[in-house]
């Protein structure tokens, strides 16, 4: 199993058959099955539905796909070394296209906000993801009031290049595009 390591996180990419055990089995089984310990996520309905959404929609579909370099098409969970519990998800949206980009999104539970967590596994993963040559940008979008995700991408380096509007989930929302660039 894939693994790397932060100070006090660990990230580990979620293959087809651990995304199907969270997605038929719950999360309950999904940490049983890593050997963590058990935590209930406090997320917001929103972006429960988000990650409901990337589960069955994207993470499922494209890890069965790419099943040698599924961990650029997964969730990689975000586990607090000191308690061994699950406190997110981050994730890629696939390999570097052809001109070198791809996107990154993340969550960190309710209960693990504002203590540096995100900005931290941020900067593990993209370390990792500096390894492949053809990468170039990393583009993020956050909802324009999400000002705590904002800090975040700040903090990793990206820089706000576009404001854009979009219907996500039934909703339209305006999103503060970012992107950093790695070479």
């Amino acid at each position: 199993m894939i693994e790397i390591f932060s100070q006090r996180l660990r990230l580990i990419p979620l293959d087809n058959h651990l995304l199907t055990i969270w997605n038929t089995e719950g999360r309950k089984s999904l940490t049983t099955k890593l050997g963590l310990n058990s935590s209930d996520w406090n997320i917001d309905e929103f972006y429960l539905a988000e990650t409901e959404d990337a589960l069955q929609n994207f993470w499922l579909p494209m890890t069965a796909q790419h099943e040698i370099d599924f961990f650029w098409y997964t969730n990689w969970e975000i586990i607090l070394d000191a308690t061994n519990t699950s406190i997110g998800g981050i994730g890629f949206a696939g390999f570097p296209d052809q001109d070198g980009v791809t996107m990154v999104g993340y969550f960190i539970d309710g209960n693990h906000r504002e203590l540096g967590y995100a900005t931290e596994a941020l900067n593990c993963l993209i370390d990792w993801a500096k390894l492949e040559p053809t990468l170039k940008t990393i583009i993020a979008d956050t909802p324009f009031f999400n000002l705590p995700s904002q800090n975040v991408l700040k903090k990793a380096g990206f820089k706000e290049f576009a404001i854009s509007e979009t219907e996500h989930l039934n909703q339209k929302m305006q999103l503060k595009n970012w992107k950093l660039v790695i070479r």
